[in-house]
């Protein structure tokens, strides 16, 4: 079966599951893993720019989008000819059947719930004492943060950290004056690609506050993704445990 995936995570989680490229014949320019064999896959674009000509000269049998990452118009554009699977995922729940769909789909169930029992396992494993207040920043010009209906505060919550914008949806803009009550406030290094000079900039305003650059794939790629940062979890669990707030 041939599949063009329109979304990085789905299609790292595609070969971490055990396609090959002679499968994932198409995918985004995020799409960056498992890089020694993604360079091997047509790029058929961005996530929210996609080259449907390009698409439609693949001839895939399959193409898997997602409603987040993806522009409604173009999926539905691409529905017209081809079989699109678009997936959702807001929580661990939602990822557990992502990965268990992909399994069935791609004949893969047992590699499928074999990522699933490990993610649940490195969530369990990677848990903070007692609940420290977090601002997890995604963008910069203006500053946008994370709401209680993302996968990206669902990670954060599940490993112990309480959200100070819990009461908000999807990626609100904030001020500077908004991170006042955080304990802990976190620089994504994506989507906006945080540095050092940022956490500067912050140190301004909140000069006694911990900051820090955190793996933001580790906290949005959804699919297999999470099975692989157990070691990250914790090593980012220690360290901030080791401050006294």
């Amino acid at each position: 079966m041939k599949v063009v995936s329109l979304v990085p995570s789905i299609t790292e989680a595609l070969f971490d599951l055990g396609l090959t490229e002679n499968e994932v014949i198409g995918r985004t320019k995020f799409c960056i893993h498992p890089e020694e064999k993604v360079k091997n896959v047509a790029i058929i674009g961005g996530t929210k720019n996609i080259n449907i000509d390009k698409i439609k000269a693949l001839q895939p049998d399959v193409i898997l989008a997602n409603k987040e990452e993806n522009v409604k118009e173009q999926v539905e554009a691409l529905m017209q000819d081809f079989k699109v699977i678009v997936t959702n995922v807001e929580n661990i729940e939602d990822n557990y059947y992502l990965l268990k769909n992909l399994g069935k789909i791609f004949n893969k169930e047992e590699k499928a719930q074999s990522f699933n029992l490990k993610i649940y396992d490195v969530l369990n494993q990677a848990k903070i004492d007692s609940p420290i207040k977090v601002a997890y920043l995604i963008w910069k010009n203006p500053y946008m943060t994370i709401g209680s209906d993302t996968f990206i505060h669902k990670i954060l919550t599940e490993i112990g950290f309480e959200n100070i914008f819990k009461d908000k949806k999807r990626y609100p803009e904030i001020q500077v004056e908004d991170l006042a009550e955080a304990e802990l406030i976190m620089l994504s290094s994506e989507p906006f690609p945080f540095k050092e000079k940022h956490i500067e900039e912050l140190r301004e305003f909140y000069p006694d506050k911990k900051i820090m650059i955190v793996d933001g794939e580790a906290f949005s790629w959804y699919g297999t993704h999470i099975a692989k940062c157990g070691d990250y979890f914790k090593g980012l669990i220690s360290e901030v445990e080791s401050i006294s707030f």
